[in-house]
């Protein structure tokens, strides 16, 4: 028997679903790490961080709206489609409603840009614009990054690493080494997420055209990689307690592990992409349970 096709999403919950709220814990884990980290600096301030979380949830919601829009452009969704996507082939919107609606967020985040750098540096004001121009060349533009092995690096690196910086810039003016360090494993989860959904899809991806990570390396390489990644990122807090960079408050992220757990053994498993959507679910929950327990470790290092 084939796949069945996704339920068709109406009213209210076809707009829900169209800003794929399920991925914007990979924006606002990546704030509130970065504010926590303000903590021993001085008292973050309430309104740049409620400014920030806004702004970079809108130019993700932004950046799956322009990946909605292209994939629709170039063939990639249809009707049985996998995944959350398919807002224009699945739920009837008009593409150039997606178009305008990312356009017109991505405009929303500048503004509130203007707000950050007039409180901050205006020198945020180029990185902001960094991150909505590699928003928008992630599926836009004659080569995007979404087609290439690098889908994962970029992901980690704007969605990941440069958000908590720029979240713990914004409040103190500068930028620390522990502020860097603690970065590298989030960065490494967010592009974890990425390289789940590239394994999921990675049958898909093959026959339009793709490069991606996976299908370079190969279906089970690329699950023993995207372990190898989870494991990286305990070893490393591991790392930074016993170094005396953290406190033993950052074991908390330990909790997180049967997460990791799970999502490696579903996506051993599970072959066909329909079966390997719990294994993305779960690499989702990683991240945002291990950058919440890591955010909630600084916090109780620095009041306890």
């Amino acid at each position: 028997m084939g796949e069945l096709a996704p339920e068709r999403n109406t009213g209210f919950k076809k707009w829900w679903s169209m800003l794929r709220p399920h991925t914007l814990s990979a924006s606002f884990v990546p704030v509130a790490l970065g504010t926590a980290l303000v903590l021993p600096v001085k008292t973050p301030d309430l309104a740049m961080f409620v400014a920030m979380l806004v702004a970079s949830m809108l130019i993700q919601i932004a950046t799956n709206l322009f990946n909605e829009y292209f994939d629709y452009k170039r063939g990639l969704d249809s009707e049985e489609s996998v995944g959350i996507g398919g807002s224009i082939v699945r739920d009837g919107f008009h593409p150039k409603t997606i178009l305008r609606l990312a356009f017109t967020l991505c405009g929303v985040a500048m503004l509130i840009g203007i707000f950050i750098c007039a409180n901050s540096s205006w020198w945020i004001a180029l990185a902001g614009s960094l991150c909505i121009l590699t928003g928008y060349l992630y599926s836009g533009g004659p080569y995007p990054i979404a087609y290439t092995p690098f889908g994962e690096l970029i992901s980690g690196l704007f969605m990941g690493v440069f958000i908590i910086w720029i979240s713990f810039f914004i409040q103190t003016e500068t930028l620390t080494l522990n502020c860097v360090l603690i970065s590298i494993p989030i960065g490494i989860l967010v592009g974890g997420i990425n390289m789940a959904n590239n394994i999921r899809d990675l049958s898909g991806d093959q026959q339009k055209g793709r490069r991606t990570l996976p299908i370079l390396l190969g279906r089970p390489r690329a699950i023993t990689l995207l372990a190898g990644l989870f494991t990286f990122s305990y070893i490393w807090i591991f790392g930074l307690m016993i170094l005396g960079v953290e406190s033993a408050w950052m074991l908390l992220v330990f909790a997180s592990l049967p997460k990791a757990i799970q999502a490696t053994k579903l996506f051993r498993r599970k072959t066909k992409a329909i079966q390997m959507m719990p294994a993305m679910k779960a690499t989702a929950q990683l991240q945002t349970l291990f950058g919440i327990l890591l955010s909630l470790g600084l916090v109780l290092d620095y009041f306890i």
